[in-house]
């Protein structure tokens, strides 16, 4: 463990070459005395898996130009990686929850399954699963696949990119787990990281077009807890008013682009941009941040001729996210 500031100041403590599990990052950072570590909520929280098919790239109104501009992603600080995270959707919540219930319960009744209320969404609500965005009004929300095939075809010569664990990082309340992608000409000069292979016991891994995520702290805030019913059942109870607090977890995706531009179609771009309410905390100076009617004005600038106005990102029904655990 090396332990560093990362551009916007946060303390960072990086584990590389590594996708640690909470227990295993109990244990290696034992010596940071991190409260928001505990392990009295393992047991009372799910343990979906999530198969995500989409990533998104959170921006800010200089960065949204900049992208206009680019035709595409690159770094603008003059780094080697652009940096995506997972967009896990509304019917990827629903298709993870039959999952669990169907490798827990694989011999229920067509009662019970009709009698099972659902229960995930209510401990999806870390940032990791909102549609606000702490980086910036601006979200830019493609297709995995489309994503990796222009990579392939511009960095790697229509080679499939390679794929590595790449480090965790720990900050003061969330887990950052992030997988490397590059292309095969960087082998040699990368091969010390492991290859990200198909494990069923990893944190995150790749199969058939989309990432695989289990993620150990979906809520960030424990309030609820999951409870076995006899009867092939689950449900979810309230735990004490004081809430407590825990770290929560995510998935990024560094794409190696050597100070480059991952290009794109400027309709495309367009098509794939959605604006996302601000965060009760933010990571980007405030004055970055714009209020809708200005950031459609901005948008309808940049892409003059797309034929509706700009999307909002809005949150799935009954969903809550609670901003007030979001800094790192």
């Amino acid at each position: 463990m090396n332990t560093q500031s990362n551009r916007r100041g946060f303390d960072q403590h990086v584990f590389e070459s590594r996708h640690l599990r909470l227990n295993d990052l109990r244990e290696e950072a034992r010596d940071l005395r991190n409260i928001y570590l505990p392990n009295d909520f393992d047991n009372a929280c799910p343990r979906p898996e999530f198969h995500v098919t989409h990533l998104k790239h959170d921006t800010d109104r200089d960065g949204l130009c900049g992208i206009w501009r680019d035709n595409g992603f690159k770094n603008p600080h003059g780094g080697s990686l652009v940096w995506w995270s997972l967009a896990v959707k509304p019917d990827d919540i629903t298709s993870a929850e039959r999952r669990l219930l169907e490798t827990t319960y694989p011999d229920r009744t067509q009662e019970q399954v009709q009698m099972q209320q659902s229960f995930l969404e209510k401990f999806a609500t870390s940032p990791a699963f909102s549609e606000r965005s702490r980086l910036g009004s601006y979200r830019f929300t493609f297709p995995l696949e489309e994503v990796l095939e222009a990579y392939s075809q511009q960095f790697c010569s229509g080679a499939q990119p390679v794929m590595r664990v790449f480090k965790t990082i720990l900050y003061k309340k969330k887990v950052m787990y992030v997988v490397l992608v590059h292309s095969p000409v960087s082998n040699e000069l990368l091969s010390d990281r492991p290859l990200l292979t198909d494990d069923p016991n990893s944190v995150c891994s790749y199969r058939d077009g989309c990432f695989i995520w289990r993620p150990e702290s979906m809520c960030g805030t424990h309030k609820y807890r999951l409870v076995r019913r006899p009867g092939a059942a689950w449900t979810v109870e309230e735990v004490a008013p004081r809430l407590r607090f825990c770290v929560w977890d995510q998935v990024a995706v560094a794409l190696h682009v050597d100070r480059q531009v991952l290009n794109f179609d400027s309709y495309r771009l367009r098509q794939n941009l959605k604006y996302c309410e601000r965060a009760e905390r933010l990571i980007v100076a405030h004055n970055q941040i714009d209020e809708y009617p200005h950031a459609e004005q901005i948008v309808q600038i940049l892409w003059p001729n797309y034929p509706s106005p700009l999307e909002r990102a809005e949150e799935p029904g009954g969903t809550q996210h609670n901003d007030s655990f979001m800094e790192h």
